[in-house]
């Protein structure tokens, strides 16, 4: 599966390696292009999976603010919930299209 923003892929890898929750699909952290990631100081924490990491995607001098995220620490029932460890996955959305 791709993540594809303004013509580039910011993330790949297969099917099997993605987590999807809560209908979106997580990437690992090693398939997503990191120098298209820039950290949002944008707020949030999900009542069962904990803080949230925000991020911008940028390239250039275009930005979509905070179209991807992850949970560097989720709490640990979140883990157990989800039955696979998603400590820095990577999801998007927005303008930032996953497809397969």
């Amino acid at each position: 599966m791709k993540a594809i923003w303004n013509n580039k892929t910011v993330a790949e890898a297969p099917k099997e390696d993605l987590i999807y929750i809560e209908g979106n699909w997580y990437f690992p952290p090693a398939s997503v292009k990191t120098e298209f990631l820039e950290k949002s100081d944008t707020p949030y924490t999900c009542p069962w999976k904990g803080v949230c990491q925000y991020f911008n995607v940028v390239q250039g001098d275009k930005t979509s603010k905070d179209s991807a995220w992850s949970y560097p620490e989720p709490k640990p029932s979140a883990i157990d919930a989800v039955k696979k460890d998603f400590s820095n996955y990577v999801a998007f959305w927005q303008d930032v299209q996953v497809q397969e």
